[in-house]
């Protein structure tokens, strides 16, 4: 959804509240990581840049693979439409990862130290994310007429994006917060979060949103996200259980 449309010597400005949401991240992220004492402003740079890139191009082929493939198939020039920008958490998280290590090895800074600072940060770009998703009245539920409802032509619909929002930010940002004070070995919050985050994200989709229209349910039941979020959560448990017994900081 546009923000505004204006048109300067025959060209138009048209932001979206989609990118108004990824430049007010960004520059939290920013805001965040100066108050975090390990990195030097040199680490801090380099280390927007790693995830700025990933995020983009991966969240972007995340979603392209995952929710929406042969559409871009049969339409290649679509992928450049950055202006209906679909992008995918799993699409993106995975290689966020991988460009950590890499970031942690050149650095020589401890992965496990740096995943849970991120893992901090992440949070308020998820809400601004699903904001977005409200605004532009994504990923709706029922007919519902309370409050915040989201009104397309006559119908109403329950503001699921609003319930994901206080999910996956709030709620999750807390627990975070509250793990750090007291349970202490590396990696903790980075395996929770997202063990949070695939718990929220599964729930949500099964239980408060329609799926994809253009997949709609496997198995009946199963939306795309929750099959992504499913195998993530598994992995993570073991991690943390796996990070917590051989945690080298005692």
């Amino acid at each position: 959804m546009k923000i505004f449309e204006l048109d300067i010597f025959g060209f138009t400005l048209a932001p979206t509240y989609y990118g108004l949401m990824y430049i007010i991240w960004f520059l939290y992220w920013i805001w965040a990581l100066k108050k975090t004492w390990r990195y030097t402003e040199s680490q801090r740079e380099s280390l927007f840049l790693y995830i700025f890139a990933w995020v983009l191009l991966w969240g972007r082929i995340g979603y392209i693979l995952f929710y929406d493939l042969w559409k871009y198939i049969s339409e290649p020039s679509n992928i450049l439409r950055v202006w209906e920008w679909g992008m995918s958490f799993h699409g993106w998280f995975l290689w966020v990862v991988i460009a950590l290590v890499v970031f942690a090895k050149l650095k020589n800074v401890n992965f496990w130290k740096l995943a849970d600072d991120i893992a901090l940060i992440i949070p308020v770009w998820l809400f601004f994310g699903r904001i977005w998703n409200y605004l532009n009245k994504e990923l709706l539920w029922f007919p519902y007429t309370g409050p915040l409802a989201v009104q397309i032509s006559s119908w109403s619909y329950f503001p699921s994006p609003l319930l994901e929002a206080f999910l996956e930010w709030l709620v999750i940002f807390v627990i975070l917060k509250l793990v750090a004070q007291k349970i202490w070995f590396d990696g903790k919050l980075a395996a929770l979060f997202l063990i949070l985050y695939g718990t929220f994200r599964t729930i949500v989709e099964l239980f408060f949103r329609v799926p994809d229209p253009q997949i709609w349910y496997y198995f009946g039941f199963l939306t795309q996200g929750s099959l992504l979020s499913i195998p993530m959560i598994l992995v993570w448990i073991y991690l943390y259980f796996y990070l917590k017994t051989h945690d080298t900081t005692k």
